[in-house]
């Protein structure tokens, strides 16, 4: 379980801040401190909302493990706004939520009768890759000792940002994947589809555009929150929930590319432990949070009666 303090997540030094758990180095500059009070925006009315939803009656207590998830993570501000409360053990929890900021993962124990992400432990590109090609019928994975042309090159790592376009043929390197380039330009920039799913159906859509140039940087210029269904086809839909559910993903946020010269789609990331795009306007925020929240209660709610015997 992580301390108490969320200043015992971080190391400071030299200008820098690393994240322990994920090892994230960032440059303490600026633009992080614009980025945290932009956060604070929307940490302090989620914060109020939770405190309020809390005091009503039968609200679901879920323990989470072997982390607890801290108010920058979209699973912190849906269970805060809903009134869902943080069990400070399992004995006294309704369910039991696996979060694990990390590639590979553990699960621990639990004889819990709701099991949320408890068997989903495994979000590496190889693995995403994998399920997703069983799921659409069509292959992200390349191989780059024999395609001719341009790829993308990446490591495992979830989160890490890494990727790099390199031309084939090349030999593998060790520790990296290989997948075709999808092109998802709009003109001078690339758009992503950040969908967050909740019991396996998506819930909501981030639409993501950042310059072409910077197609693998962790940044956005713009970010509009949309409708699942005002960008995917029941089919497309119908495709993602199928993925989830072979994932074994309860909750979670897929990375999601439109390929503009076949039209097809492509899931690149799986998120088990994302954070709301801080491009996204206030408004939409709560938005967002209100809807993940409602989805995040109706999940633990029907897990619960269809577990019962």
């Amino acid at each position: 379980m992580a301390g108490a303090f969320w200043t015992s997540d971080f190391e400071f030094e030299r200008g820098r801040v690393k994240v322990r758990t994920t090892g994230a180095d960032i440059a303490l500059n600026s633009a992080l401190v614009a980025d945290t009070l932009t956060w604070l925006t929307y940490y302090a009315p989620v914060r109020l909302k939770g405190l309020l939803a809390a005091a009503g009656r039968n609200r679901p207590t879920v323990w989470f493990a072997p982390q607890r998830p801290r108010p920058w993570y979209l699973i912190w501000l849906a269970a805060c706004w809903s009134g869902v409360r943080f069990a400070r053990s399992p004995a006294e929890a309704d369910a039991a939520f696996y979060f694990e900021d990390s590639t590979f993962g553990q699960p621990p124990a639990s004889n819990h009768a709701v099991r949320l992400n408890f068997d989903c432990p495994d979000v590496s590109k190889t693995r995403v890759a994998q399920v997703f090609e069983a799921v659409f019928g069509y292959a992200l994975t390349i191989d780059p000792a024999t395609h001719v042309g341009p790829a993308v090159e990446k490591g495992e790592a979830n989160g890490a940002h890494d990727g790099r376009v390199v031309l084939c043929p090349t030999p593998a390197l060790p520790g990296r994947v290989y997948q075709r380039v999808v092109d998802n330009a709009d003109g001078d920039r690339v758009v992503d589809l950040r969908t967050p799913c909740v019991g396996g159906a998506p819930v909501l859509t981030f639409i993501k555009q950042r310059p072409l140039a910077d197609r693998f940087a962790n940044y956005n210029t713009t970010v509009a929150l949309t409708a699942p269904d005002r960008v995917f086809s029941p089919e497309e839909l119908d495709s993602i929930g199928r993925f989830c559910a072979a994932m074994r993903l309860d909750w979670g946020g897929l990375d999601i590319l439109r390929d503009r010269a076949d039209g097809r789609l492509y899931i690149v990331d799986v998120n088990k432990t994302d954070m709301p795009p801080l491009r996204l306007p206030w408004l939409d925020k709560m938005r967002a949070v209100a809807r993940l929240g409602a989805a995040l209660n109706t999940l633990i709610k029907t897990a619960s009666t269809r577990d019962k015997p």
